[in-house]
């Protein structure tokens, strides 16, 4: 039995890099903005799998194991600096955030 088709996945990884870049483009709080960026990631993860599985090789697999490393690194240093501000008690706008201050 052989499951939906690469331009299937491919249509769902777009939809879901679409829907993220869409998170990022429009919504001010860093929490919503780090969520839509794991979906972009995942969305690429999934584009990188279909066209392992496409080519028959294991490159696309190791490619989407190590976006996942660095997706992973990437929310505990954005969790952590959200919550840094929120312990200042200051607003969590991403509009506002201009640059970094110590």
């Amino acid at each position: 039995m052989m499951g939906p088709s690469v331009p299937f996945y491919l249509a769902i990884s777009g939809c879901l890099f679409g829907i993220g870049a869409l998170g990022v483009l429009l919504r001010r709080s860093p929490l919503i903005v780090l969520l839509s960026l794991e979906i972009m990631l995942n969305g690429s993860n999934l584009a990188l799998v279909t066209f392992s599985r496409h080519f028959g090789t294991v490159d696309g697999q190791v490619f989407a194991i190590s976006v996942m490393a660095v997706a992973a690194a990437e929310v505990c240093v954005g969790l952590g600096l959200i919550v840094a501000i929120a312990r200042k008690k200051l607003t969590l706008d991403v509009d506002l955030f201009s640059e970094l201050r110590g």
